[in-house]
């Protein structure tokens, strides 16, 4: 019997779960943690999709890139660039974890991480006003030096904290690598793709160029599920379920929801931009067109939301 297909959008608590531990070492070992989650999908006889975010892990580079800047006049690295080395950096050691655990249990262990490029819009109204932030922060004192070295840069405080560099986080229009998804799949592989949302590029009469974007990865993760008819989507965050009036009195938890009154949450505020919202409209995407079941909930619950219906499942 042909397995059925789960897309599995990884949140940046399976891969960082504490301001201490950021090491590649300690990451690796969160990233085991949560894999061990994953594979019990294989044992109920789903294949693998998974993506992943890469927030910090960028911005690591980011600032590894201007400390080397500083000290010895080395070459920025492009965003583009980054988004590209964390899809090979993460994705190993996913497919890495993967492997091991799929062997452990006995299972068929083939896993592979192709990077990823994701088409994107021009004319997107992201590139006009750019507003999601991304690396470190900078104090109002170096602004001067990095408008000279950085003109292109826009740069905007950031909750009182400092100013951080904003660039777009343009809608996914096209998967470049679909096609070769598609064949890993029908040769038994789980595959590890469009990390971070995919590389942003743009089409023009040369070809591909990368573009510095930042692409929502639950939304690229809801594109490709659509595009490879997955019934179901699992968006995996730091809570058990979705709450209404988040971290208020009135605090709800969300179980089974139909995606019309999910629509109507988002369209009543309940869910914060740029933090549950992305994921609320991502969801709702996919089951808008035609997919069965998104479950959104922390690792650890996965398999009891397929098996005893834990987490926030969002139905048509």
């Amino acid at each position: 019997m042909k397995k059925q297909l789960a897309v599995i959008a990884i949140g940046g608590n399976s891969l960082i779960k504490h301001r201490e531990k950021q090491t590649v070492e300690d990451q690796y070992n969160a990233i085991c943690e949560t894999i061990k989650h994953l594979v019990d999908l294989v044992e109920l006889d789903y294949q693998l999709i998974i993506t992943h975010g890469n927030g910090p892990q960028v911005g690591f580079i980011m600032l590894r890139s201007e400390i080397a800047r500083d000290q010895i006049g080395l070459h920025i690295v492009p965003l583009s660039s980054c988004v590209a080395d964390t899809q090979g950096a993460i994705g190993l050691q996913i497919q890495q974890a993967l492997t091991d655990e799929l062997q452990n249990r006995q299972l068929d262990a083939k896993a592979v991480t192709i990077v990823t490029q994701v088409v994107v819009s021009p004319t997107d109204p992201g590139f006009v006003v750019p507003d999601k932030p991304i690396g470190e922060f900078y104090p109002e004192e170096k602004l001067a030096k990095l408008k000279e070295q950085h003109p292109d840069w826009i740069l905007k405080q950031d909750a009182n904290r400092g100013y951080r560099r904003v660039v777009a986080s343009p809608l996914p229009l096209v998967i470049v690598e679909e096609e070769a998804v598609v064949a890993l799949l029908e040769n038994g592989f789980h595959v590890v793709t469009a990390g971070g949302g995919g590389v942003p590029v743009v089409r023009s009469d040369i070809g591909l160029t990368s573009v510095d974007a930042v692409i929502d990865k639950d939304k690229t993760a809801s594109l490709l599920a659509t595009n490879l008819h997955a019934p179901l989507l699992v968006i995996s965050t730091a809570i058990e379920q979705v709450m209404l009036n988040f971290d208020t009195a009135e605090e709800k938890a969300l179980g089974q929801v139909s995606v019309a009154d999910m629509e109507k949450y988002l369209y009543d505020g309940h869910f914060a931009p740029g933090s549950m919202a992305p994921k609320i409209e991502a969801a709702i995407d996919f089951i808008k067109n035609g997919g069965k079941k998104v479950i959104i909930t922390n690792p650890e619950n996965i398999g009891k939301a397929i098996c005893h219906g834990k987490g926030t499942q969002i139905i048509p």
